[in-house]
Parts: C-alpha cells; sequence; structure tokens
C-alpha cells in the first residue's frame, strides 16, 4: 500500500507542474473545460446535508426467517426421563454417573428403549411430544403418570463458525435458540480483520449473505437470524476501504474507513493537517468515482465555516483527497491533469494488491 500511495504521489505530483494560474472559486462555467463525464459539486450549506451520509448502508438478510424455534430430539441425543414417584423407572445416576450415562441414547432408527414402553420414536420430535406419548403408554401400568422428559447431551445437531473469528468451531444446537451473534460471540468473536457485514451462512445448497453489522449498529432483526442443523457460517477478511489523501498535506496517506465512519476535516486531521507553508485551504478537492465518471467535490476551508462543511462530508471507499498548491491555480487545467491520474487508481490499486 504504501507503493501505491508513492505510485499516486508522483503522478498527483507531475499532474500539478502543468497548472497555471487564475481564481478560485469554481463556478459552473469551469465545467465546460473538462470531460463530460466528470460532474463538478461545489461544496457549500445548502448542498452538505446530501454527503453527510455514507452511501454504503447496512442491507437487509434474505435468509428465511422460520416459525420460531423448537428443538427436535435427532439420531445420537441422550434422552432423561423421570417419572415420579416411581424411581425405579429411572435409571439411577449415582454418584459417579452424569446424566448423560444414566439417559437413553436415540439409536440409529430414531428410537430409545423405554421399561414397560418398549421402543420410543424419538427422532424428528419434541420433547413435549415424546413426553405426552410416554404418559399415554404408561397410563396401562401407572395411574396418571408424571413425567418430565428432558436432553441430557445435545449430540445430534451442529453448526459451523469458521473464518475470521478467533476460535473457530463447532456448537451443538440446543433447546435456546442460537443465533448468528450469539455463535460468533461463542467463537470469540471476529478477528481484528473479521468483516460483520459480509458474513455467509451456507444452507443446504444454498449460500445467503448477511450483514450482521447492522443487528449490531441499527437493531435489524432479519440480520440476527436463528442458527439451523447444519448451518456453516463463514465471517470474511474484511476488504481494503481506504481513501486516499495527496497534496499539500503534512504526512500524505491513506484513511481506513472500514470500522468508522471518516470525514473530510477528520481524515486532513489524522494526517497531520494542511501544510500551512504550501497548502491553499480554498482548494481541497474530493474525487469520487461513479458509474459512469467521476465526481469531484471542492471544498473551500480557509474560513471557520469551511472547516464546519468538512466535518459533514464523510469519505467513501476509493476517495481521492488532494489538496492544491498555493498560489491559486488554473481549475480547468488541474482537473485536466489530474484526472487520469485518478483514472488510473483502480489499474494501480489491483498490482499493488
Amino acid at each position: 500500500m504504501r507503493s501505491f500511495i508513492l505510485v499516486l504521489a508522483m503522478a498527483f505530483g507531475l499532474a500539478a507542474c502543468t497548472e497555471g494560474f487564475v481564481s478560485f472559486p469554481v463556478t459552473s462555467s469551469a465545467q465546460k473545460d473538462v470531460p463530460e463525464d466528470v460532474e463538478i459539486i461545489r461544496l457549500d450549506e445548502t448542498n452538505i446535508t446530501s454527503f453527510a451520509r455514507p452511501s454504503r448502508r447496512h442491507v437487509q438478510s434474505n435468509i428465511p426467517s422460520g416459525n420460531g424455534w423448537n428443538y427436535r430430539v435427532g439420531v445420537g441425543d441422550i434422552i432423561s426421563v423421570i417419572v415420579f414417584d416411581h424411581p425405579e423407572l429411572t435409571l439411577p445416576a449415582g454418584p459417579q454417573r452424569t446424566a448423560e450415562e444414566s439417559g437413553f441414547r436415540v439409536q440409529a432408527d430414531g428410537t430409545f428403549f423405554f421399561p414397560y414402553v418398549g421402543q420410543v420414536m424419538a427422532e424428528g420430535r419434541t420433547l413435549e411430544d415424546i413426553r405426552g406419548e410416554l404418559t399415554g403408554r404408561l397410563a396401562t401400568y401407572i395411574p396418571d403418570p408424571q413425567l418430565e422428559v428432558r436432553v441430557a447431551a445435545f449430540n445430534s445437531q451442529k453448526v459451523v463458525v469458521s473464518g475470521e473469528v478467533k476460535t473457530p468451531n463447532r456448537q451443538p444446537l440446543t433447546t435456546t435458540p442460537l443465533t448468528l451473534a450469539a455463535a460468533v460471540s461463542e467463537a470469540g468473536g471476529l478477528t481484528e480483520r473479521g468483516d460483520a457485514r459480509e458474513i455467509t451462512i451456507q444452507r443446504g445448497n444454498r449460500r445467503y449473505r448477511v450483514d450482521m453489522a447492522g443487528f449490531l449498529n441499527e437493531g435489524m432483526r432479519r440480520n440476527n437470524p436463528t442458527l439451523q442443523d447444519g448451518d456453516v457460517i463463514n465471517v470474511p477478511r474484511r476488504q481494503a476501504q481506504e481513501a486516499f489523501l495527496l497534496g499539500q498535506i503534512k504526512k500524505p496517506d491513506v484513511i481506513d474507513l472500514s470500522q468508522d465512519t471518516v470525514t473530510l476535516t477528520q481524515a486532513i486531521s489524522r494526517l497531520g493537517g494542511l501544510d500551512e507553508i504550501r497548502a491553499d485551504a480554498r482548494g481541497i478537492f474530493v474525487f469520487r468515482k461513479r458509474h459512469p465518471g467521476i465526481t469531484v467535490f471542492q471544498l473551500d476551508t480557509s474560513s471557520p465555516t469551511g472547516m464546519l462543511l468538512g466535518t459533514q462530508f464523510v469519505l467513501e471507499p476509493g476517495d481521492v483527497v488532494y489538496v492544491v498548491r498555493s498560489p491559486l491555480m488554473r481549475w480547468n487545467d488541474t482537473i485536466s491533469a489530474l484526472l487520469p491520474s485518478v483514472r488510473a487508481i483502480d489499474l494501480v490499486d489491483s498490482v499493488a494488491n
């Protein structure tokens, strides 16, 4: 990335050498001297609110939300059955035996054996269903039997959490619904490079993109879905989302936009501010690629009002901020000279990465 900045700085520096001198501020008449696919916008009090929020918004997930969670028993689960007032029907746990060791394992055919009753189908059924069947069948031998049915060990259903989490793992599904955010938390949370906006859930033969940041930041409930058996969650590595600050800035560099919203004023301040000797505060330009074309924003920060406007202008990934040199430079020559360098950013970026 440092080499990328060096290439851009050289390109912009060479372009700046061709500039002549006339006057600011930018006016609509200057647009006739630049390509048709370039739009010029001078930032002021009347339009700054249009650029006060990043254009990239949180996306609502389209993964099916389901009709609520009700655990269904599967092969390998250990069932614990307690018949009140009839300890002979409950396998004793004993001081050395766990509830799992004393329970009933659901066999490969989906059943488990219970005294007096025989084989009981459990696979695919809720605990309430199993308790109801046992109660009815035991009533032949015990008047008004009272039962409690639990899962002593959840072995049949799991999800996998992989990618940019601190402890990738497999997690069992239980009677308590497991949401995406809870599963990621159980995996230690995201690493520093994890991207919460681009999480994928593989469910069967379909893959869903889930913007979990939309749930964490804005409470979008559909972006925190309840997981199902077999789901594979993958947290990808966050892609570079950067703006490039060049020209008469004390420390030209890149600004990371992947974590927080960064305004134009914040970005310049983080890099030491303007070069007080060389910079012309009336000539701060932001080049932003659009499809098609390029939008060029001009901000005059020579007054406190201009600096305040800069605190409302939110940078977007790929923005190139260029601060011109004093004395004042000719507007149309400046833009015409710098545009080829802006258009080349994608190519240079791909080589740098």
